[in-house]
């Protein structure tokens, strides 16, 4: 059996680690009365599979209805063992273009939003708890952009302009849900400034090897991100209904598991860090993906012939 330490640059997590369906798979502790997602961060983070520390990283996806607390940021990372990281979703009222018509937006629904793709706004309001309480495991931060919104020359131009303006002491990735804008002028600009294509297994995205096949098969950053969300074809409400509660594999991916492989080897290969975040409405269980990944890279690494 190959073991784990042998994919050092690798960090794999799920998207939250806040279900608590996970009972008896990953959490086997007994919490206190509405403390589980408060407190349990920290037996997902030593959580072992086959004698070693699985989930390296984890998604902060909370964050993107709002920026976190400083105070909430320290609980977190008091939880945390060191070189442990978090990739957080940045706040929503940074990458949607106009707020939908949803009651959660209140009076804002409906309207133009007037801080999208603000630096400013982002360096003001997002960055500060970060460096205040949680700088030993900020990880990537990404920025998720929905299908809708407006036409690919403009939102490339305005996201020039955004990623210029951002702090170069953080990492960045950028998750677009549009086909469309995977074209030479968006790898471009984020090469420019050295930020990651978030390859996302997504409802209404090509598969992960057709991406990068679409991106000059160049990674655009120093590092790379995966997210693993939903089958090709499945919107995420059937996913949820389909695989809830998250306690087994429902509908393996074999396509995708194979294309996340070959992604993570080419980038070792190069000696780029990854991140490879997986949801429960991928295939079923978070977890067990991400082991079912890892047993599918082991077996690859020992059936290449041996290097003098």
């Amino acid at each position: 059996m190959i073991r784990l330490m042998l994919f050092p640059l690798v960090r794999f997590g799920t998207s939250t680690w806040t279900y608590e369906g996970w009972q008896g798979l990953v959490y086997k502790k007994r919490y206190a009365p509405r403390r589980f997602k408060q407190d349990c961060l920290a037996e997902y983070a030593r959580y072992e599979f086959k004698g070693l520390p699985l989930f390296t990283t984890v998604g902060f996806d909370f964050t993107f209805y709002g920026p976190p607390k400083a105070e909430q940021l320290a609980h977190y990372a008091a939880q945390l063992p060191e070189g442990f990281e978090a990739c957080s979703k940045v706040w929503e009222e940074i990458t949607i273009p106009k707020f939908p018509s949803h009651p959660r937006y209140g009076n804002n629904a409906g309207r133009v939003n007037p801080h999208f793709l603000d630096a400013d706004y982002f360096n003001e309001q997002v960055l500060p708890p970060y460096a205040q309480a949680f700088a030993e495991h900020t990880g990537p931060f990404m920025f998720e952009f929905q299908r809708a919104g407006i036409d690919p020359d403009t939102f490339l131009g305005k996201l020039d302009h955004f990623l210029k303006r951002l702090p170069t002491d953080y990492r960045y990735a950028v998750e677009v849900r549009d086909p469309a804008l995977l074209i030479p002028e968006y790898r471009a600009i984020l090469q420019t400034y050295g930020v990651a294509h978030i390859y996302n297994h997504w409802t209404h995205m090509p598969p992960l090897a057709d991406q990068h096949h679409r991106l000059n098969e160049t990674f655009t950053a120093p590092f790379v991100v995966m997210r693993l969300l939903t089958p090709l074809g499945t919107k995420y409400a059937d996913a949820v209904k389909a695989f809830e509660p998250y306690t087994k594999i429902v509908r393996p991916q074999p396509e995708m598991r194979r294309d996340t492989v070959a992604l993570i080897r080419e980038g070792l290969r190069q000696a780029r860090n990854l991140y490879v975040l997986v949801n429960n409405r991928t295939e079923g269980s978070a977890p067990l993906t991400i082991q079912a990944i890892v047993d599918q890279m082991a077996e690859r690494r020992n059936a290449e012939p041996a290097r003098d």
